[in-house]
């Protein structure tokens, strides 16, 4: 959830950047009340965790894909299996 705006200028003013801020909290709670219920953790269909928008945002422009190619897909598999993004998933399996 986007919570303000920063708004600064670098380079000695040359440029001007915005900066974002959000707030992942309940995306986190969220998470963890699915994985203390156990939900979606068996069965042939998991539920593998959730991210938030802007951070799925980030993840594909950086990595230079668009939402609908099938490179998206792999990256978001990567990320959400690297390990650095645990406390977004509430099944630990692979997939």
């Amino acid at each position: 959830m986007k919570i303000g705006e920063k708004v600064h200028h670098e380079d000695g003013g040359k440029t001007l950047v915005v900066e974002s801020i959000y707030d992942n909290t309940p995306v986190l709670r969220q998470v963890e009340q699915l994985r203390s219920a156990g939900i979606g953790q068996t069965g042939d269909y998991r539920h593998v965790g959730r991210i938030p928008m802007h951070l799925l945002t980030q993840w594909l422009k950086e990595a230079g894909v668009s939402w609908g190619s099938k490179e998206a897909k792999d990256i978001i598999r990567r990320k959400m299996l690297s390990g650095e993004f645990d406390k977004l998933r509430n099944w630990q399996g692979t997939y």
